[in-house]
């Protein structure tokens, strides 16, 4: 016989030790007491098992609702920071105190061994050799 690790796995032992014993009741009459004990434990474990996956379903029903809910709050929030940045300006400071960054303009170029970086847009011009 293999030894039952899961809750669901000994209430179905029970089970079956209590069907066997009461089947065997004239033999174990001394047993009946005890039996019965077994029997108002395995009510017991079967009741808080369908109360757990009542919660368990509850918990994922809310878990679903707060994950819609978070979705809405994140859309509002940055409409009403987009509106923030339209009111204020996008170059205002007072953004900050709405957690949005102001433009402060863009970085300079930083440049390649002392030479400026080349844009790849616009053609490089090559000295001309000298034609004689």
């Amino acid at each position: 016989m293999s030894v039952e690790t899961t809750y669901k796995g000994k209430v179905e032992d029970w089970e079956r030790l209590n069907e066997r014993l009461t089947a065997n009741a004239g033999e174990l009459a001394h047993l009946e007491k005890t039996r019965a004990e077994l029997q108002a434990l395995m009510e017991q474990a079967r009741g808080i098992a369908a109360a757990q996956a009542a919660q368990m379903a509850a918990k994922q029903e809310a878990s679903q609702k707060l994950k819609d809910i978070i979705a809405e709050g994140t859309r509002v929030a940055t409409l009403l920071r987009a509106n923030v940045r339209q009111h204020y300006g996008i170059r205002a400071e007072k953004l900050v105190e709405f957690g949005v960054k102001p433009f402060r303009g863009r970085k300079p170029k930083t440049t390649v061994k002392g030479k400026a970086k080349q844009n790849p847009a616009e053609p490089t011009v090559q000295p001309a050799a000298d034609a004689q």
